[in-house]
């Protein structure tokens, strides 16, 4: 792995959050280079990380081992056309929402490239994320082997059939949002009762990493977490009782279900 270039087609957020990853995981920044549409942005990107900036994706294409495609779907086609024949041996990973292998077979229709969809999330930025990976894929083994080895350093590894990437895309992508505002609701009410407001995001942030981090490793039911804090006519299941009155469960399955069905 020391000896690979990676590339980043698209150094938008979740490009740069991709980046930022790799680098706290100990991978030497000169070994990432990225491009973008709009180069000032992209060199003061670049320059922040200690990244190299390409002058085009061409360069990107021409110099990586390892090509990350990180642009918006709409923008897909006119970014890869122009330099399809240059990701012939390489190894391509997509992080492009809904767009996946048949899509992209169809885009290099005549062309040996080997390629693999994913979706990630952006606490890969720090070493705690989530890729969403699609089964269906053309990389080889030793391919299959080094991409495992590189993303496993910052993001949970998890593979599905093309038809459940939607839904564990916005469990896994969207719903970030959604711990961002039961994190913001927790510090109103720390503030509330007198905690400063950093202490009270601080004290909810790592909760939540606690928990999520207790679940996985103890692969324990959530409800068998859950009842373990709440005892016998405690505090805690005032509050559960108080959450399940106004519907909180109901209101998190309408929202995954408004985004898989939009």
């Amino acid at each position: 792995m020391s000896d690979k270039i990676i590339g980043i087609i698209g150094l938008g957020n979740m490009g740069t959050a991709i980046a930022e990853g790799f680098i706290g995981a100990g991978i030497s920044s000169n070994k990432i280079i990225a491009s973008g549409r709009d180069l000032n942005k992209l060199n003061k990107k670049a320059d922040n990380l200690g990244i190299v900036a390409a002058t085009s994706n061409e360069e990107v294409a021409d110099k990586a081992d390892i090509i990350i495609i990180a642009v918006i779907p709409s923008v897909i086609e006119e970014t890869l056309n122009p330099i399809k024949e240059q990701l012939q041996g390489k190894l391509v990973v997509s992080v492009v929402s809904r767009y996946f292998f048949e899509e992209y077979e169809q885009l290099f229709t005549g062309l040996n490239i080997h390629h693999i969809s994913t979706i990630p999330n952006t606490p890969v930025a720090v070493g705690e994320g989530i890729f969403v990976c699609e089964k269906k894929h053309n990389l080889s083994d030793e391919e299959f082997g080094l991409f495992k080895d590189l993303f496993s350093k910052i993001a949970l590894l998890q593979f599905f059939d093309t038809n459940l990437l939607e839904v564990a895309t916005v469990i896994s992508g969207c719903a970030p949002a959604f711990a961002d505002m039961f994190i913001e609701a927790l510090g109103d009410a720390g503030v509330t009762y007198g905690l400063t407001r950093n202490e009270a995001y601080s004290l909810a942030a790592q909760m939540l990493v606690g928990s999520g981090k207790l679940r996985n490793e103890s692969r324990k039911h959530p409800g068998e977490l859950k009842d373990l804090v709440t005892s016998p006519g405690g505090t805690t299941i005032r509050g559960v009782n108080s959450l399940e009155e106004d519907g909180f469960r109901g209101t998190i399955i309408r929202a995954v279900k408004a985004i898989v069905e939009s």
